[in-house]
């Protein structure tokens, strides 16, 4: 059986006679494989190009000495003139030591590059910015990772960069580093995995609810897992409407109340005490429980599946709600929790419906705050974000398989960074004041820029297309896994 280059439909290069679950561990085996064969193939996924031309050899005395040295004293004289004379205004540090890398724990400093390529990728194709990946060690003398490791080493290369986005740095530390840094720094500090998925997230709940024909201040809320993500998620639903009373959070040794003083005794879990203290006030203790009745269950916890159980979601209240976004496995798989009752069924991975992804939130968000030479990005800003997410779906549609734009659809990415900007401008953090209509183009611009740079160069042969034997090879190890072969 020949696979297409096309793998839109991958559930149909899998044989026929397998069932949903079997398909499911699949599709997740062949998508690991795939990448494993195509990253060593290509070496990465990101390169650095020149953008400006060599018309002939006194050129290189213009890009380079003895021409380059008035921009470096224009920019000593002046350090703001850096994001007009360098990139550093479209330039985007991603940084991470690789202690929470996606489902796989601590991977060591290197093993985060697949991870920060990607990230750069995706800021560079979907929203026109570019980015490098730095992978640090933060492990200090006495053995132990330091998030003031990292601290520093942010501060020191900021001068290079316009922005920075944190990724993949574990609890407690990242909570430290995100909001030392936001503080202390002069250009924006984005962590990833706590705003992105927090600003993402809340986009597809926004329109789920609207469906489902329920407001957000009215629905009981579980909340399964406690990290940087789930907890930013949480706090930026309440900020929306939600009541605290009405939610309910657990990390893996039970419910968030005020009397967990196992977290209030540790200063460096600050953000979970916080919400220990407003939520849960009658102390459930269990998430079978707390599930009973429950609205919404968003759970960013131990990858599935069995992780969240049917039976569970069987008892939720009609019409539920289910964002199951553990990666790189669901905490169920979406066809067991449709088959349990849930009404829409939301989960971090593009081969399903309605993937909760932070890719359709940073690329946007950095561009527009990028554009107007943003100081920080406020809470503000990312639900700003949230919002003009769900907004440009409603406008296209919404249906319970597809409540959030993806990243294949038209403008949504200059349309966040407008509105990002605008709500950046709002909170007065923005240097360059544009309007509305002048963030929008020039998003556009570049990222038309980025993606027919990216097209132009697979036509003209300077990045080959993805061997077919490659997806043949990967479809048929990965049948050979479920059936044990």
């Amino acid at each position: 059986m020949k696979v297409k280059m096309d793998i839109s439909n991958i559930n149909e290069i899998f044989p026929s006679d397998f069932s949903n679950e079997e398909i499911a561990k699949a599709k997740t085996l062949f998508l690991k494989r795939l990448a494993l064969v195509s990253h060593k193939f290509y070496r990465g996924k990101i390169q650095i190009v020149p953008k400006v031309p060599v018309p002939g050899f006194n050129w290189f005395n213009v890009w380079y000495t003895p021409g380059v040295s008035l921009v470096s004293t224009t920019i000593r004289d002046d350090n703001l003139t850096s994001f007009e004379l360098s990139n550093r205004g479209n330039l985007v540090a991603v940084v991470s030591d690789s202690t929470r890398v996606l489902g796989d724990g601590d991977c060591t400093p290197p093993g985060g590059l697949g991870v920060m390529e990607g990230k750069a990728y995706l800021m560079k194709y979907l929203g026109g910015v570019d980015a490098v990946p730095l992978c640090v060690d933060s492990t200090n003398a006495a053995g132990k990772k330091d998030p003031d490791k990292i601290i520093e080493f942010v501060k020191m290369a900021a001068p290079s960069f316009g922005a920075v986005n944190l990724e993949d740095i574990s609890q407690p530390n990242c909570y430290k580093v995100l909001d030392t840094l936001r503080e202390e720094c002069s250009i924006p500090v984005w962590h990833d995995d706590a705003q992105g998925t927090a600003s993402v997230t809340l986009a597809g709940l926004i329109n789920a609810l609207k469906l489902a024909g329920k407001k957000i201040g009215d629905v009981r809320i579980v909340m399964n897992g406690a990290g940087a993500s789930n907890t930013t998620i949480a706090r930026f639903i309440l900020a929306a409407g939600a009541d605290h009373q009405k939610m309910v959070m657990f990390d893996s040794r039970g419910s968030l109340h005020a009397g967990r003083v196992d977290i209030e005794s540790k200063p460096e879990f600050y953000r979970k005490w916080d919400l220990c203290r407003m939520t849960n006030p009658d102390r459930i203790p269990d998430i079978a429980t707390a599930m009973k009745g429950a609205d919404v269950l968003i759970a960013l916890s131990k990858p599935g599946p069995g992780t969240i159980k049917p039976e569970w979601i069987s008892k939720m209240a009609a019409k539920s709600i289910v964002f199951v976004c553990a990666n790189p496995v669901p905490e169920i798989y979406p066809y067991a929790a449709k088959e349990a009752g849930a009404f829409i069924v939301a989960t971090g991975r593009g081969d399903f419906p309605n993937q909760v992804n932070n890719s359709i939130g940073f690329p946007g968000i950095l561009k527009g705050t990028l554009l107007v030479r943003a100081s920080k990005i406020t809470d503000n800003m990312a639900i700003a974000a949230s919002y003009s997410l769900a907004n440009y779906a409603e406008q296209r549609g919404i249906t319970p398989d597809d409540i959030i734009p993806k990243m294949d659809e038209p403008d949504i990415f200059c349309q966040e960074a407008a509105d990002v900007a605008m709500q950046a401008i709002k909170d007065g953090v923005a240097r360059l004041p544009l309007s509305r209509e002048e963030v929008f183009a020039a998003a556009k611009k570049d990222i038309d820029y980025a993606r027919d740079l990216t097209n132009s160069m697979v036509s003209n042969g300077f990045i080959e297309n993805v061997p077919q034997d490659f997806l043949e090879e990967a479809r048929d190890w990965a049948v050979k896994q479920v059936k044990g072969v």
